[in-house]
Order: structure tokens, then C-alpha cells, then sequence
């Protein structure tokens, strides 16, 4: 069964090409049919000038004869014009040159000889139709004739069936590119809706998986403490563990409603001057006491002053997310360690740890939201969203932002901000 995606495309693809058969049927149209009247001037202009060739030649015939009659009669018999037939009918409608004329001609002749000219169309058998042109006119001797020229609207018809032939295969041709151009272009502009459409059915898939764990924990919970009755200490204990499992989902839920603000843009971000080595402290002091409670030092290092512009909620936020990550990573005895320094004029921010360390196979993957790699899953039972939320900060600060495993085991992030005059 086709995808809803690719049936999306294909649809828009006929649609687009539709819309563009439309328009080539409209266009065509209006060139056939201004193309066609074209012609037909051209056709008519041809017998009028036939028309005059005859009357030109019948004049100087006369000039040239003291019989009239007869010269002007062998007019007809020198002009030879391709796929045109010469009539010399005498002012009275009466055949000269050939001396039998079809009635259609005689028609035209007639009512040249009252209006000075005509145009008629002769409809044939076999649907065969006669373009004629008839002009009055006299030569010097006074006398008075009517010159008459024919042509075949089968010179029409070639002309009508090869432009639209040719327009036909030039319009088929379109047709061609059109689709398969316009497939290209869906598939192109599509791609990042369909890898849009992935990433929220896997977030969806994991964010699902990630707030089940908790929840089956407590109603797990709630069940064994329901099950019969309890002293006041084993509630308290049932109900702390409660607590520490809302708290937990309760993050988990924060922290997917951040994402998903972020990715709708509806998290506004301030630009102000502030100092990363200030923020950086600050948020040290704030994660000893989780490095206290796990047995692991936290050491402040270089700190230099380091200006940069953002939002001081974000900024803290992220540098929050690095140490708390150092600080559960890190095994009980270990140590992390902070640094802010200039770097060359760039403000930067690093967090070194004694850890389980980062493989280079988990290396790419580490910002992906809900990734927990092997040493993390035994270490800490976050839901994987610190390092997503983190790299987006550090995006919409402009900041790079990189984990680097350490040769000697732990890892090292390494926070780089542009200068504040460049934000």
C-alpha cells in the first residue's frame, strides 16, 4: 500500500500537471485559432494579388493589340501561379477565359459586378472547400471585366493539421518534463516534511516508552501499598517512593514541553550583556550539592571573564544540564571540573569528568533526543532529553557546542560562544 506521503505527492504531481495541460490547452487554443485567422488573411491576400496579376496583364495585353478581346482573353493563358485558378469573366458575369465557369464562380463574378469585389467560400463535396476572390475592373479602352482567382482550403488544412501536429508533440513533450519535474520538486520540497513526519513518530514512539516506565512505577506502587494494611512508616516510605517518581515524570514532562516550544519557536529568547564566567559559578555552586551527595568533586578552574549576549535563564539551563550530566556520569570518587576562558577573544565554557566516557560509536548520536547510550543506561536514569534541550540553546546562541571523549576516560564538553558584538 502506498504511503500517505507518496500518495500526497503523486497527487500534487497530477494536479500540478493537470493545471499545466490546462494551460497548454488554453494556449494552444488561442494560437490555433490566431494562428488559423492568420492564415486565412494570407490566404486572401494571396488571391487579391492573383486578382491583380490578372488585371495587370490584361492591361498591358490591351496595350500591346489592337484587338482587345482577344488579348485580354490570352492574359489568363501567360499567368501561372502555383495552386491558384484564373477566371476572365466579362462585366456581365459571362465567361470569357475559360469559356465555362462552375456557378459558384459565376455567383462571385455577379456580385463583383454590382459591389466592385467579392470573397466567397464554396463548399465541395467530400467536405471540400474553395476559398474565391473576384474584382471588377476596366482596361483603357473602357471596356469592363472581372477577374476571378481560386484556391483550395486544402492548403489551410496542411497548415492547420502540421501546426497542430507539431504543437501536439511540442505540448506531449511538456507534458513529460512537467511530470517528471514536478515529481522531483515534490519529492524535493516534501523530504524535510517526510523527515519532519519521522521525527515526530519516533519522539512520539519514545516519549511514550519514556513516561510509561514511571507511571507503571507508580501504580505499581500505589497497588502494593493498597494491598493490605500498612503501618504509618511503610505509607510514608510507599509514598515517598510516589513522589520521587512524579518528580521524575514530572521533569520528564518539562523538559518535553521545552522541546516542543522550542521546535514551534513559541520559547521568546532575550539578548542582554552578560558574563559566562558569572552564570558558569553560579551554577557550579548550585550542582555541588548533587556532587555531594554522589561522592564526587566539583573543582573550579580558570575562570576568566567573558562577555556574550543571550538569555541568562537559558544560558544557566544549559551549563546546568553539562555539569549535572558530569556529575551522574561520573563515579563516586571521580571529579569534575569547570573552566571559562576567553580562548582567543571567544568566551568559552568547559566541563571535564572522570566518567564512563562517551564511545566514539555514541559520539554522533549523543544530542539525539531519548538516546542514552550502554554507560549511561547503568548510570543514571534520565530520560534523554539534557543534551537536546542543551544544543538547542547553544543554537539559538549562536554557540557551538561539543562532547569530546577523553583519552584517559571521561569526557570533556566544550562550550563555545561568539563574541558578544557579533550576536
Amino acid at each position: 500500500m502506498m504511503a500517505p506521503l507518496a500518495r500526497i505527492r503523486l497527487r500534487l504531481t497530477l494536479w500540478y500537471v493537470a493545471t499545466f495541460a490546462l494551460i497548454l490547452l488554453l494556449l494552444g487554443g488561442g494560437l490555433f485559432y490566431a494562428v488559423r485567422a492568420q492564415i486565412g488573411r494570407e490566404l486572401e491576400e494571396s488571391l487579391r494579388d492573383a486578382t491583380a496579376e490578372l488585371i495587370r496583364a490584361a492591361n498591358i495585353r490591351e496595350m500591346e493589340a489592337a484587338d482587345a478581346r482577344g488579348e485580354v482573353v490570352d492574359a489568363v493563358d501567360e499567368l501561372h501561379i502555383p495552386e491558384r485558378q484564373l477566371y476572365l469573366l466579362s462585366a456581365s458575369a459571362t465567361p470569357l477565359k475559360p469559356n465555362v465557369a462552375e456557378p459558384w464562380v459565376l455567383a462571385a463574378a455577379r456580385q463583383a459586378a454590382r459591389a466592385g469585389s467579392a470573397d466567397s467560400v464554396a463548399h465541395l463535396a467530400h467536405d471540400r472547400s474553395l476559398r474565391v476572390h473576384a474584382e471588377r475592373f476596366k482596361v483603357r479602352s473602357g471596356r469592363g471585366y472581372i477577374a476571378v482567382a481560386v484556391a483550395d482550403q486544402v492548403e489551410l488544412e496542411d497548415r492547420y493539421a502540421s501546426l497542430i501536429a507539431t504543437f501536439s508533440a511540442t505540448a506531449l513533450a511538456a507534458l513529460l518534463l512537467v511530470a517528471a519535474g514536478g515529481y522531483i520538486l515534490m519529492r524535493q520540497s516534501s523530504a524535510p516534511v517526510e523527515h519532519t513526519m519521522q521525527q515526530m513518530r519516533r519522539f512520539m514512539a519514545d516519549a511514550a516508552h519514556e513516561l510509561r516506565t514511571p507511571i507503571a512505577v507508580l501504580r505499581s506502587r500505589a497497588e502494593v501499598a493498597l494491598q493490605r494494611p500498612r503501618d504509618a512508616g511503610a505509607y510514608v516510605a510507599a509514598l515517598q517512593g510516589v513522589e520521587d517518581e512524579s518528580r521524575r515524570l514530572g521533569e520528564i514532562v518539562e523538559d518535553l514541553l521545552t522541546l516542543a516550544r522550542a521546535d514551534a519557536g513559541e520559547r521568546p529568547v532575550s539578548r542582554e550583556r552578560l558574563y559566562l564566567d558569572d552564570i558558569a559559578l553560579d551554577a557550579a555552586d548550585a550542582a555541588r550539592v548533587l556532587a555531594g551527595q554522589r561522592g564526587v568533586s566539583l573543582d573550579i578552574g580558570a575562570f576568566e571573564e567573558a562577555a556574550i549576549l543571550g538569555d541568562r535563564a537559558l544560558v544557566r539551563q544549559l551549563i546546568m544540564i553539562l555539569l549535572d550530566n558530569a556529575v551522574k556520569y561520573t563515579p563516586q570518587g571521580g571529579m569534575v571540573r569547570v573552566d571559562v576562558s576567553g580562548n582567543g577573544g571567544l568566551p568559552t565554557l568547559v566541563v571535564e569528568d572522570t566518567g564512563v566516557g562517551v564511545s566514539a560509536e555514541q559520539l554522533p548520536h549523543v544530542f539525539e533526543r531519548f538516546y542514552r547510550g550502554e554507560s549511561a543506561r547503568s548510570h543514571a536514569t534520565g530520560a534523554g532529553l539534557g543534551l537536546s534541550i542543551a544544543r538547542w540553546i547553544a543554537d539559538v546562541h549562536g554557540a557551538s557546542l561539543q562532547l569530546i571523549a577523553r583519552a584517559g576516560g571521561g569526557t570533556r564538553a566544550l562550550l563555545v560562544f561568539p563574541l558578544a558584538s557579533r550576536v
